[in-house]
């Protein structure tokens, strides 16, 4: 890891000093800062009023009991949590995680990701994010419907159209987005449409929004391509995970000409060689709620299912992890690397370690990190609370037309701030320089907050 510059390490051992045993908070702190040297060079403003400090320092952290009745009638407890990072750009925005996995640091890693890709968007909204450790698998509709009136029964009173305006995550889909718009409406006694994205097309949704964070790290990737003088087409791709990220980018990929040829969930992966069968995909994973082993026994002798073992053994010219923090090591980099991988694009938040990341840069592997790349999921809720506030709904076409000319603006400003920067191709440092530079700027016009 490389030596942080001597303004921004003691803010970095401070955030360590605060935040103990929250590694993965720690990790996206540091992969920022480790892009921000010479941003704090050139304008010394911003070490001197604090900013950096400031931006790492949540507005309110906000931890509450879920109580809620399993169906044999026990009383169950969860915690729920939502970090409302930073409000400078807009009101508080992200997603809502249900998931064994969470806990204060994994939302505040998340919330503090947030705020860089919601500036990055260009859209007026700050950043912010949310959960429980709540696990829905297994759980049925009642049991899930419940947890969801229990958990926004107190969560209510910290969300506003104008205030925090969570959406869906790893967990939340559009089954729970509707309990707990339900039960806000209910106790709120207003039909507040902005105040929660990802709803049903037929109750304020809007279109595209739930392909969007697959499709955008799609049109991303393609704009990536391109400074290569390639495309889409005829590329070999595999993408981890099997959920609503992982399905759309599959959508995506075909509709520009490539081909996935695996995925994955945490039990194992698929590997399909004339590849994916999307409708079947949807089918298992969207309707049927079953696993990546399940489609390979439906697909028959065309598909092989791997128990375990990394997804990313299976040779391809993309690699999207769309799964969980983390779960490409520098192992699985240097298996992409020696398989002729030209192009890594984080469809996940924070899937690649900080050694894999360094693998495959050094190798000349274009990486995309998620804050830009998987952006088109926030962008899209951005775009659902606009038509809500004019009380309108747009097509899919006109709706996808505005995600590819945010997603292809997202490129063009990573690239050129790290064409500014002296790091051209270096995608990482260009996110986090402009979505640093917007948040930052925007904080000292508001004063010391």
């Amino acid at each position: 890891m490389p030596q942080l510059d001597e303004k921004l390490d003691p803010i970095y051992r401070e955030v360590l000093r605060r935040n103990p045993a929250e590694e993965e908070f720690h990790q996206a702190v540091r992969e920022v800062l480790d892009s921000l040297g010479p941003v704090v060079a050139k304008n010394p403003h911003y070490t001197d009023a604090a900013v950096i400090e400031r931006i790492c320092e949540p507005e309110r952290q906000i931890i509450f009991r879920v109580p809620w009745v399993d169906d044999s009638g026990a009383v169950q407890i969860n915690r729920g949590f939502r970090v409302e990072f930073n409000s400078a750009l807009g009101p508080y925005k992200g997603g809502l995680r249900f998931h064994p996995s969470v806990n204060l640091g994994i939302i505040k890693f998340l919330g503090f990701e947030q705020i860089f890709k919601n500036s990055l968007t260009g859209m007026p909204i700050g950043g912010a994010k949310g959960g429980s450790d709540f696990d829905p698998k297994g759980k049925s509709e009642l049991e899930i419907m419940r947890f969801c009136q229990s958990f926004m029964t107190e969560l209510y009173r910290h969300l506003g159209e104008y205030t925090d305006v969570p959406a869906g995550d790893i967990g939340v889909g559009g089954r729970e987005i509707g309990y707990l718009f339900g039960q806000y409406k209910r106790i709120t006694n207003r039909y507040e449409s902005g105040v929660l994205t990802g709803k049903g097309l037929t109750w304020g949704g809007s279109q595209v929004r739930r392909e969007a964070t697959g499709y955008g790290a799609v049109f991303f990737v393609d704009e990536m391509l391109r400074t290569r003088h390639q495309s889409l087409e005829g590329k070999r791709v595999v993408v981890s995970g099997s959920g609503n990220v992982a399905i759309y980018a599959i959508e995506k990929v075909r509709q520009l000409g490539g081909t996935v040829v695996a995925c994955s969930d945490s039990d194992g992966y698929v590997v399909d060689e004339k590849g994916i069968d999307l409708e079947l995909l949807k089918e298992i994973k969207e309707v049927r709620r079953e696993r990546v082993s399940d489609y390979a026994e439906a697909r028959g002798h065309d598909a092989h299912y791997v128990q375990g073992g990394r997804v990313w053994d299976v040779p391809c010219d993309v690699a999207l992890p769309s799964a969980t923090q983390n779960e490409l090591n520098a192992h699985d980099a240097k298996t992409l690397v020696s398989n002729g991988c030209v192009v890594v694009a984080e469809g996940a938040n924070m899937p690649t370690t900080p050694d894999a990341v360094q693998v495959l840069q050094e190798a000349g592997v274009l990486f995309a990190p998620g804050k830009a790349a998987n952006a088109g999921g926030v962008a899209t809720s951005a775009l659902e609370m606009q038509q809500n506030a004019s009380r309108d709904s747009w097509s899919f076409e006109h709706t996808e037309e505005r995600l590819s000319e945010i997603m292809r603006g997202i490129h063009d400003r990573c690239a050129e701030t790290a064409e500014e920067y002296g790091v051209p191709g270096n995608y990482v440092v260009g996110a986090n320089i402009a979505g640093f530079i917007q948040v930052a700027d925007a904080m000292l016009a508001l004063g010391v907050i």
